[in-house]
């Protein structure tokens, strides 16, 4: 009977999974445990990889997500696929030590505690893989925010390396975000009741093969997750972004409207039309790195192609901002009312058409 189940959230990690296996082999002893790896698709054949793993060791199982990604989504179908009644999340670059699990999962086996994670923090833990001293300070300044959420006294909540109940995190998915990296902060912060959690010391290696899947979105995902935390409930935090952008949109329509009108001396109607131009696109971009993070449109073709789609629907919108804002002015209510009402449609339609018809995500 399965005891464990390791899952490992994975994007292009192809080279990694053996190496992998052969150290969960020579350290979990007689724990009876299987490996999910839960793969976003990767085109390096990290999921073919586990498949084929699979065909000569049953103990390791491959979920493939199509059209899905992040890391906290990944945990949380992990958990959902197993019956084991305990989980252990992990990274597969070879930075997280599989010889930690055996003590982590007796922690929570026990019944004292219903987490167990591993620390870069406490006395005897290290976190010298981490890849540079900036991501050591933004992992420590993240760490502080994320107890004053959480409610919870720990020297790493941000950790990516812990163990805990499978049926409790099926318990706490209708409650979690599946937004971003942090599951673990997820789960601390939706249990109704404040988890009992230990830490064990933990060395952070670095990475065996490959580069790290965290760019900078990612510092902007945990804002985020604090965000849908907070306040998802009341404003849906993809549109929430999607506002941000556009308000960082006109401050750029603004900028370059400035340049060409008031110093370089164009007429006005050919300069408002280049930096609207300017902030579409721009808007654009930053949509598709951060706001449709999960849903990223990769490679000229299916850029360019988003790209113009973005640009007819925002055109779309501006007809509708216009159309409101005119009647209600001409129906008697303050411009600058009625200019905002405008404002505040137009951004709903082109909120609505981009998800379904740009990335594909209503």
């Amino acid at each position: 009977m399965i005891e464990l189940a390791i899952i490992l959230p994975t994007l292009n990690e192809r080279g990694n999974l053996a190496p992998l296996l052969d150290r969960l082999h020579e350290t979990l002893g007689d724990i009876a445990w299987e490996a999910i790896v839960v793969d976003d698709d990767s085109p390096d054949g990290t999921a073919e990889e586990a498949r084929r793993l699979s065909r000569t060791d049953p103990r390791m199982r491959a979920v493939q997500r199509i059209g899905r990604r992040g890391l906290a989504s990944a945990v949380i179908e992990g958990a959902c696929a197993t019956a084991a009644p305990y989980v252990a999340v992990m990274d597969a670059d070879h930075q997280h030590d599989p010889a930690l699990i055996p003590e982590m999962l007796a922690h929570v086996r026990g019944g004292e505690y219903e987490v167990a994670v591993a620390s870069r923090f406490v006395e005897g833990g290290s976190a010298a893989g981490l890849s540079s001293a900036r991501r050591e300070k933004g992992s420590d300044l993240a760490n502080r925010l994320a107890r004053k959420m959480t409610g919870v006294e720990l020297a790493d909540p941000m950790s990516g390396f812990f163990v805990i109940e499978a049926a409790k995190v099926r318990e706490l998915a209708p409650n979690l975000s599946g937004i971003g990296f942090k599951i673990l902060l997820d789960i601390l912060a939706a249990a109704p009741v404040a988890l009992k959690v230990k830490e064990v010391p933990m060395q952070f290696a670095c990475r065996r093969e490959g580069e790290s899947k965290l760019d900078r979105a990612v510092a902007f995902e945990f804002l985020i997750g604090l965000y849908d935390r907070a306040f998802g409930r009341f404003v849906p935090t993809r549109f929430a972004l999607f506002g941000t952008v556009g308000a960082l949109g006109v401050a750029v329509h603004l900028t370059v409207l400035t340049l060409l009108f008031r110093f370089a001396g164009e007429g006005f109607a050919l300069a408002t039309t280049i930096a609207t131009f300017i902030a579409m696109s721009f808007n654009f971009w930053l949509n598709n790195w951060l706001t449709y993070r999960d849903k990223r449109l990769a490679g000229v073709s299916a850029f360019v192609r988003g790209w113009a789609g973005f640009i007819v629907t925002c055109l779309v919108g501006a007809m509708a901002n216009v159309a409101i804002a005119t009647l209600l002015q001409a129906r008697g209510f303050h411009w600058v009312l009625a200019a905002l009402a405008g404002i505040v449609i137009g951004s709903v339609w082109n909120y609505a058409l981009s998800s379904r018809f740009v990335w594909g995500k209503f």
